[in-house]
């Protein structure tokens, strides 16, 4: 009966380690998103408050730049979430474009692979949230 428990304990800790590295992944696809949607609600709530109640308190231009602060910001964010998710993919050192084994190994790929794409699209959506503060002239 011990070699059995012995023999089990190993292959559970690689489960357990596999999983956790797995939720990681699963993680790692829904930061660029959120930071995506956090951008979203802070610029246009931003300037639909600063439209109805500060534009005497002060200027377009000031808004325009803390905004911009924070585009570059949720760049950044996003471009680093990305950064990490094509390593996690690891097109680059495999060379494996398609997993047609299905072993954990493709799957921890297949999220990352997920994982950039879906920082790519946020990356190129805060780009176009953006647009409306570089050419918007006032609240009239």
């Amino acid at each position: 009966m011990t070699d059995d428990a012995t023999d089990d304990a190993p292959r559970h800790q690689e489960e357990q380690k596999a999983f956790a590295e797995e939720a990681d992944s699963l993680l790692a696809i829904t930061i660029a998103p959120l930071i995506w949607c956090a951008h979203f609600l802070v610029c246009y709530c931003g300037v639909a408050i600063y439209c109805a109640k500060w534009q005497q308190a002060f200027s377009l231009g000031v808004l325009r730049a803390g905004l911009i602060g924070a585009t570059v910001l949720a760049l950044a964010g996003i471009a680093l979430i990305g950064w990490f998710a094509f390593r996690r993919w690891d097109v680059r050192t495999s060379g494996d474009w398609v997993h047609e084994r299905g072993i954990s190994e493709d799957r921890h790929r297949f999220l990352g692979h997920a994982a950039f794409l879906l920082a790519l699209i946020s990356f190129i959506a805060v780009c176009y949230v953006t647009l409306p503060l570089i050419f918007i002239g006032s609240c009239a």
